[in-house]
């Protein structure tokens, strides 16, 4: 960091301008937009950047909440080798081209640089989540996709607009290559307004203050925010926090994949080392990250923390400045170019909880337990028989609740790392599609009990009144793998998904990856619930009362979980509540740091933390798309033994791998030895 050339009381007029200039972009861009997905879900950022490439301020209230790290010097030195003159906008949402900013292909970015007396003070961006964008499936996100090309079109960095001038090539492109054209440029349009409207605000901005307080401004801001970051981790316990979680595959059998970090806190700096987290998969979870130093979507949970113990702290990406990540290339968190990304979202939603999960060994009365760890995005793509095309459209943000918290309750219906997104009025989704929605209310009994409640998650029951109908989901999580309660709470419960529900067709479909419905079909969802927070014997009896009235936790639950005894007449038994009480005291284990739940734990059993991070190893030499192969044949034969009754342990790998290559090397294939690329 430098000197500040910037008086503080000037900073803190800088400082609050640009932040009302990022605001009201995103505001127009939510009011101009076309899709449900913006103008209802707010699934869209704005942004002022640096000449660098960093974001200088961002929306807090309005869009996604994530801005804060997003790396976008990759792009604007694309840009500048197209040329760049005023009146461009430049677009693209290709993972590979942009470095790290556009991690799936539906994110559609659009920036503009804001020149004075030709040379550029700052960029104005935004990028929108679009509906569709193409590729195998309505829009565009399939778990079991396995190369990016079945995820829709890929727009390298270009021109939109040439000094002014709409590039009507390259949006006829894009207008050919997806289900939804007109929609999709009405959200562009939007984004292109917003970005206009913070250029003139820019320009304001400079004719008051002068274009080199402008420009020193926005150096300062980001060292400012850097400075308070920097403060607040110096309070944090040095050392190194090791946690791990599970994303769990998609629902064809994909494997679990593991994602654990090594945090390590020293003199205000944290390092996210994820050497021991799974190879890349054929699945679609792939993370294209580039190991980018304060990547976004690595350090929510930090920025959310910082957010928490320092009110009115510098929002910018200067907050991401002290945190290093370190992921080896060909790991889910950093693949290499040409898999399938599309999913990603669920992981970052994990790595919410991973890196929470060692925060809440160095700062144990702070952090909560975990959240639902779905932000899953429900579609459906129906005929438009006028057009002869599809109508597609998000039906609702599939959300859970969030965890229980060290002083309430954790918030319900909706979770902490997915909180940006707001949920679909039903008569919204009655309109935009031939749909009719049944049910739509907190899931009771899904909130991890604690002395402070897990949050519910919700249920929603749909009816299609489409002829047919096809439904995606992407993000479905904790179906397997519950959320975990803290500090002697109990983990939340499990997802599900119900065709047909109650009649003589009734099916559990589990995650949804493509699933075709006819007229009259009945889809139910849950969505997981939060973990509990502390004992939950321990609850004030009265909160489980309103619990009940509420319909959020049943008598049956509050009697079995909290030990509360709930009369027939909705009152509190104080006496069978006192005995309830001491014979669960009597009856139960130890309370525990973490409650992960009886699924995790049989799991781990056979899946030993070892036994995983050994496997690694040894795939660690191997070209990263070997990897991917060798791990799926090595984990079927180990699941093989386990089930024969033959414990596996980790001198057993090399047993293995020794047949598996043998296997491939007499099928044909030239297997690369170790260290061979």
């Amino acid at each position: 960091m430098t000197s500040r050339r910037t008086s503080p009381i000037m900073l803190e007029v800088l400082r609050n301008r640009f932040q009302a200039i990022a605001d009201e972009m995103a505001s127009l861009v939510l009011r101009a937009g076309h899709t449900v997905f913006v103008k209802e879900t707010s699934d869209f950022g704005a942004a002022l950047v640096s000449t660098d490439g960093e974001v200088v301020c961002a929306p807090m209230n309005t869009g996604v909440a994530l801005m804060v790290g997003v790396p976008c010097d990759v792009a604007i030195r694309r840009s500048l080798a197209l040329g760049m003159d005023e009146g461009d906008v430049f677009i693209s949402n290709d993972v590979w081209n942009t470095g790290g900013m556009a991690t799936h292909l539906p994110d559609i970015y659009v920036w503009k640089p804001v020149f004075h007396e030709g040379r550029v003070v700052c960029y104005t961006w935004a990028f929108v989540h679009s509906s569709d964008v193409g590729g195998v499936v309505p829009g565009s996100i399939a778990p079991s996709s396995h190369e990016i090309y079945q995820e829709g079109l890929r727009i390298p960095v270009s021109k939109l607009f040439r000094r002014g001038a709409l590039n009507d090539e390259l949006l006829a492109i894009i207008r050919a290559n997806c289900r939804i054209p007109e929609q999709n440029w009405g959200d562009i349009k939007a984004m292109v307004s917003g970005l206009s409207r913070a250029e003139q605000r820019v320009a304001a901005l400079i004719g008051r203050y002068g274009v080199e307080t402008v420009r020193s401004g926005i150096a300062d801001v980001l060292d400012y925010a850097e400075e308070q970051a920097r403060e607040e981790f110096a309070r944090v316990p040095d050392g190194t926090y090791v946690f791990w979680d599970y994303l769990e595959g998609d629902s064809g059998g994909g494997r679990a994949i593991r994602l654990k970090v090594a945090m390590t806190v020293e003199r205000g700096g944290v390092t996210l080392d994820f050497a021991d987290t799974d190879p890349q998969t054929r699945q679609s979870y792939n993370l294209p990250s580039h190991s980018r130093r304060g990547h976004w979507q690595f350090v929510f949970s930090l920025v959310g923390f910082l957010r928490s113990v320092r009110a009115g702290i510098a929002y910018n990406s200067g907050l991401a400045r002290p945190v290093a990540v370190e992921v080896p290339r060909g790991s889910v968190l950093n693949p290499e170019p040409g898999v399938a990304v599309g999913n990603r979202s669920a992981t970052q939603i994990r790595l919410v909880d991973v890196v929470m999960g060692a925060l809440a060994q160095a700062c144990p009365a702070i952090v909560p337990a975990a959240g639902a760890g779905q932000g899953s995005i429900f579609l459906l793509r129906v005929p438009d028989f006028e057009t002869g095309q599809s109508r597609v459209s998000v039906i609702q943000p599939l959300c859970g609740g969030s965890g229980g918290r060290p002083t309430k309750d954790g918030i319900d219906g909706i979770d902490f790392s997915i909180g940006f997104l707001r949920n679909i009025p039903v008569e919204a989704i009655e309109a935009d599609m031939p749909v009719r929605i049944r049910r739509y209310r907190l899931r009771p009994d899904s909130g991890g009990a604690g002395r402070y409640r897990g949050g519910a998650g919700l249920e929603i029951e749909m009816e299609v009144l489409a002829p047919e109908a096809t439904a995606t989901s992407r993000a479905m999580d904790r179906y397997r793998f519950r959320p975990w309660g803290r500090l002697g709470g109990r983990p939340g419960a499990l997802g599900y998904t119900l065709l047909n529900p109650g009649t003589r067709r009734e099916r559990d479909v589990g995650k949804i990856d493509v699933l075709h419905l006819a007229f009259g079909d009945v889809l139910r969802i849950g969505t997981p619930g939060g973990g509990g927070y502390g004992d939950p014997l321990a609850r004030d009896t009265a909160a489980v009362l309103g619990d009940v009235r509420r319909g959020v936790v049943s008598r049956a639950s509050a009697a079995r979980d909290y030990g509360v005894v709930i009369t027939e007449d909705l009152r509190v038994d104080a006496a069978a509540t006192d005995a309830r009480r001491a014979a669960l005291r009597g009856e139960r284990r130890p309370l525990l740091d973490f409650d992960f739940g009886p699924e995790r734990e049989a799991h781990e059993r056979l899946w030993s933390d070892a036994l995983v991070t050994a496997l690694n190893r040894r795939l660690e030499p191997y070209p990263p798309r070997m990897r991917t192969l060798l791990r799926e044949r090595v984990c079927a034969l180990v699941d093989e033994d386990a089930a024969s009754g033959r414990a596996v342990r980790e001198a057993d790998l090399a047993r293995l791998f020794d047949r598996v290559l043998g296997e491939m090397g007499h099928a044909g294939w030239k297997v690369a030895a170790p260290g061979e690329r």
